[in-house]
């Protein structure tokens, strides 16, 4: 072999082995902090990729599981799209997102963020189902909500999905809700107050997050309080972005804002 074709396979075998050597030393926490400033970035994937790095050295690591559960179903909200080819990978990701929360819960059941996107994740694929299934999966994803907030009064994200699930159900009302139970079975209910109640509490503790304010708008709406609804989508498009799906929020924000501004 010539000469120089040995020097470079040398060259590449040491390059192989220093590559080996600096993953090897990599750890656990290494790969959740290179992760998480990945996803305080909005690069969603690659925050995804180096938390699945970590359940590789450590598959029950309960901090790389529930964020591999955020960073699946932060994924799914942003597939763009319509029809059956989106909403099957949209659907895909959830119930990823939904399989590592479980995971998570299993390794420490006494923390928020498991329980947390459990119920984010799984509200969120079942959406895509039919409404049977909606109706038998609401009582445990509220259940999951409850336990969330139990362990940690301040998750805001909870209240926040808390407030949703009330306007879900409490837009299922009267003969709708009647004639719904005898083709579903019992519907859980829900009201527009307590949505607007949840919701507050989430701005309360979160004040410049735009997705508290683009639901409670939502509220305001089906509670025709068209004034405050309009408060609260102008706020929406006043604050400034902080993660990946804030541009997709402000742009439902302003198709809000022009639905309304036709009606009125």
């Amino acid at each position: 072999m010539p000469k120089k074709h040995l020097k470079f396979n040398w060259l590449f075998i040491l390059a192989l082995c220093w590559l080996a050597g600096q993953l090897a030393g990599q750890t656990v926490q290494d790969f959740i902090k290179s992760g998480d400033e990945f996803y305080s970035q909005w690069e969603d994937q690659k925050a995804l990729d180096e938390y699945l790095q970590a359940l590789q050295i450590e598959p029950k690591n309960y901090e790389a599981l529930w964020k591999t559960s955020r960073s699946y179903t932060d994924l799914a909200d942003l597939v763009a799209g319509q029809g059956k080819e989106v909403e099957a990978r949209k659907f895909e990701l959830y119930a990823k997102g939904e399989t590592y929360a479980r995971q998570a819960i299993a390794v420490n059941p006494d923390d928020t963020w498991g329980h947390f996107f459990l119920s984010a994740s799984l509200g969120k694929k079942i959406l895509l189902r039919g409404k049977k299934e909606q109706v038998d999966a609401s009582k445990k994803i509220k259940a999951e909500m409850n336990r969330a907030i139990e362990l940690d009064p301040d998750n805001d994200l909870a209240y926040h999905a808390l407030g949703r699930w009330h306007r879900q159900m409490a837009e299922i009302g009267g003969a709708k809700r009647a004639l719904g139970s005898l083709i579903y079975g019992s519907i859980p209910k829900g009201s527009y107050e307590e949505s607007e109640k949840w919701l507050k509490k989430a701005l309360e503790l979160k004040p410049d997050y735009i997705n508290h304010h683009l639901e409670l708008g939502r509220t305001y709406v089906d509670m025709k309080k068209e004034a405050l609804a309009i408060d609260e989508f102008k706020r929406c498009l006043e604050l400034p972005e902080t993660c990946s799906k804030d541009k997709i929020l402000k742009a439902e924000a302003s198709a809000e804002l022009e639905k309304l501004n036709k009606k009125g």
